[in-house]
């Protein structure tokens, strides 16, 4: 029996070309702000070095040193600030979870109706990503905890062997929570919009078609890791060739900032932090907009993956019929 997760490959393709063609300017910088919160394909940035001058005295040993009590606060401030931003991210994440799958459903993008829609459903998903996050966070915790506690009471002998089976028992925590956050988004959330239900109401009525049709479900998770990071790589290539162009324009830019810097350098430091900014937000902006087919085809490929696994919650009946003649 051929399993659906192979032949919707193709007709994930066509649905989403349908979809996105002719383009309509306006409904793909919609679908492009939507994926600064869905989709964005992520890439692992290079490391920091940090050196002291030449000229400043080494630290001795035994010594201390002196932080002044601003320091301690700008940094607790800072660390707020990042923890708020990264919560309001994924909470509106959470929401643009809904708003994509009712466009693609309804072959519309709309972000202010569907967002007033799906707001409620959304903060059900950002407290079910929430939990889960916090359950890995303590799981790791408790992990490297156990590991400190061997080395300090017990020696290097039982610290080694914790360690040698908190690192599987970590991967293992992280694989888990990962299939449960990705298969929550491609499946779950569907359920949700399609029999109006909460997130864990979601997964029980998912779980027994999850069970029945494991092998379905264990392919579709192969193929669609394969799938997003051909898909991520070829949104990282064009993003950086574009990065490369944009230089270009930037370099204009900053010609002048460079001059008010040699007549006042405080105004020429804020003038090249504004170029910096802005040739930031142009890169991100670019990359919004590239990436825009690979998460609409991927969310494709789930719901078309998903129907045919049960019918009760086919989201997308007309679109699979046309992709499939």
């Amino acid at each position: 029996m051929t399993l659906s997760a192979l032949d919707r490959i193709d007709d994930a393709y066509r649905a989403t070309s349908a979809f996105l063609r002719p383009v309509d300017r306006g409904q793909w910088l919609r679908l492009a702000l939507i994926g600064l919160f869905v989709g964005l394909p992520t890439a692992a940035g290079s490391g920091a070095q940090w050196s002291t001058p030449a000229g400043d005295p080494a630290p001795t040993p035994g010594g201390s040193v002196d932080v002044p009590a601003e320091v301690w606060v700008a940094l607790a401030v800072a660390v707020l600030v990042a923890i708020a931003l990264a919560l309001a991210f994924t909470l509106v994440g959470s929401v643009m979870e809904f708003v994509l799958y009712e466009s693609i459903r309804r072959e519309s993008v709309r972000v202010r109706a569907y967002w007033r829609r799906s707001f409620g459903r959304g903060v059900r998903l950002f407290g079910f990503r929430l939990a889960v996050g916090l359950a890995v966070l303590v799981a790791i915790v408790l992990l490297v905890g156990a590991v400190v506690l061997a080395l300090a009471a017990a020696g290097d002998a039982a610290a080694l062997f914790l360690a040698v089976v908190a690192v599987p028992t970590g991967l293992v925590v992280a694989l888990v929570a990962g299939v449960v956050g990705s298969f929550t988004t491609a499946f779950v959330v569907p359920v949700m919009l399609a029999e109006d239900r909460g997130v864990l109401a979601g997964w029980r009525r998912f779980w027994p078609t999850l069970t029945r049709e494991w092998r379905e479900f264990l392919v579709y998770a192969v193929l669609a890791f394969v799938l997003g990071t051909v898909g991520a790589a070829a949104v990282g290539v064009v993003v950086a060739l574009l990065a490369v162009v944009l230089l270009i324009p930037t370099a204009v830019l900053a010609a002048p900032a460079f001059a008010l810097f040699l007549l006042a350098e405080p105004f020429g430091i804020a003038a090249f932090v504004v170029v910096g900014l802005t040739y930031v937000l142009a890169v991100v902006a670019v990359a919004a907009v590239v990436q825009v087919p690979v998460f609409v085809y991927l969310r494709y490929y789930a719901l078309l993956v998903l129907g045919d696994a049960n019918e009760a919650f086919d989201l997308i009946p007309d679109q699979r019929a046309a992709a499939s003649d």
